[in-house]
């Protein structure tokens, strides 16, 4: 029983981090999508705090080539650290020092470009045989008061099967998703029935899509080996989970409290940038203010 227990404590996450960010070329050709800012804080470091205050310890980046900004940024700058201590900037000062001790973090190569299941079997060695977390590094789940990955490590703490965040999308997006199939209870919680990566366009059984927030048991990593390139000929995460859909303990989504933001789609990293905005007081007014004649002007350029 003891072994179970730890088997379901959630102390690792894992943020695959690997990918080009091609639909942010140019500003992806030396700089990691998962650094661009929101305000001024890098999209990476949002998706690691939310994990920091839902009690994970260690967090394993998986990376690819070219990739350094992201150690680098978790890393001391003592140079940075001695410049502002000197010049009496405790604010930026302690900001600095914060973000290089907010979590202990490994960096994992992920060699080739092989997918989202691919990139989450990286870092099997450095995770072991427990339970643990999976964040996308551009996907945001905005609640200050309970973290997105918390109320997922709740599901799986309580029900000892894997639990992975849904939500309801547009009719006509559903190709873009992984999508399940289930019975949604009053709690939002979802026995699935069956996965799918990416239907065609018209096909989707549902609405329900996964967005990028996983809590899986260890189990995981044999369906993860064992699984043979799916969609776009890549291994899929989600050919992996349709293996713990078919277990006794089954597979649950979860319809997260709080608000996603896609920073890895343009429109989506621009609603965040001005979400965001709008939560911090000194900010507030004026970037209302800054939409407000963004519109005005629009109107009158139309007319």
């Amino acid at each position: 029983m003891a072994r179970m227990e730890n088997a379901h404590k959630v102390r690792k996450a894992v943020i695959p981090a690997a990918g080009l960010g091609t639909r942010f070329l140019p500003a992806t050709k030396a700089i990691p999508k998962e650094m661009l800012p929101i305000v001024d804080v890098p999209t990476l470091q949002l998706v690691v705090d939310e994990a920091v205050r839902a009690g994970i310890t260690d967090v394993v980046v998986i990376n690819g080539r070219n990739k350094v900004a992201i150690e680098d940024h978790f890393d001391h700058a003592y140079e940075l650290e001695h410049t502002l201590r000197e010049r009496g900037n405790t604010d930026l000062l302690a900001q600095v020092v914060k973000v290089s001790t907010m979590v202990r973090m490994l960096s994992v190569r992920q060699k080739q470009p092989l997918g989202l299941g691919h990139a989450v079997l990286c870092a099997r060695e450095a995770v072991g045989d427990e339970s643990f977390a999976v964040l996308l590094g551009d996907d945001l789940i905005d609640n200050d008061r309970d973290p997105g990955i918390a109320q997922l490590i709740r599901v799986h703490e309580e029900l000892g099967a894997g639990a992975i965040a849904i939500m309801e999308v547009p009719a006509g997006k559903e190709h873009l998703y992984g999508i399940v199939t289930g019975d949604l209870d009053p709690q939002g919680r979802m026995r699935i029935r069956d996965m799918i990566e990416k239907p065609k366009p018209g096909t989707a059984p549902s609405r329900w899509a996964v967005v990028g927030r996983y809590v899986l048991p260890p189990s995981t990593w044999r369906h993860l080996e064992n699984t043979k390139p799916g969609a776009g000929g890549e291994i899929q995460l989600t050919d992996a989970l349709r293996e713990l859909v078919k277990s006794p303990e089954g597979l649950y989504g979860v319809v997260l409290q709080g608000t996603r933001h896609d920073a890895g789609d343009k429109l989506g990293y621009l609603r965040a940038n001005l979400a965001y905005a709008m939560k911090r007081p000194e900010l507030r007014d004026a970037v209302v203010e800054l939409c407000r004649e963004m519109v005005a002007g629009a109107g009158a350029g139309k007319a």
